[in-house]
C-alpha cells in the first residue's frame, strides 16, 4: 500500500501531475468537523515526518498520520481505511 507520504511526493515531483489541483483532507481539533483541507499551492513543503502548508503569514505542520484523503480534481486517490474524510470522530 502506498503511504499518502509517498503519493504527494509522486504527485509533487512527476512532470504530468498539476500539484495545484491536488487537495488533502486531514485532521485539525478545533476546525469545523475537526478536519481541514489544504488545496496544492498552500503546501511549501513535504518533510520526512510532515507536510508544511504555508497560508498568508500562517505555517503549521501537519504529520502524515493525521492525513484523511488525498484527491486530485475530484478523483480520491488515497483515504485512510476507515475513516470518513467528513466525519468529525477521531
Amino acid at each position: 500500500m502506498r503511504t499518502s507520504h509517498r503519493l504527494l511526493l509522486r504527485l509533487y515531483h512527476d512532470p504530468a501531475c498539476d500539484f495545484d489541483r491536488v487537495a488533502v483532507t486531514y485532521v485539525d481539533r478545533g476546525a469545523p468537523g475537526d478536519v481541514s483541507t489544504v488545496a496544492g499551492p498552500a503546501i511549501s513543503a513535504l518533510d520526512a515526518y510532515y507536510l508544511e502548508i504555508a497560508e498568508g503569514d500562517r505555517t503549521a505542520c501537519i504529520p502524515y498520520h493525521r492525513i484523511r484523503e488525498i484527491r486530485y480534481g475530484d478523483r480520491v486517490l488515497w483515504s485512510r481505511e476507515g475513516v470518513s474524510a467528513r466525519s468529525s470522530g477521531g
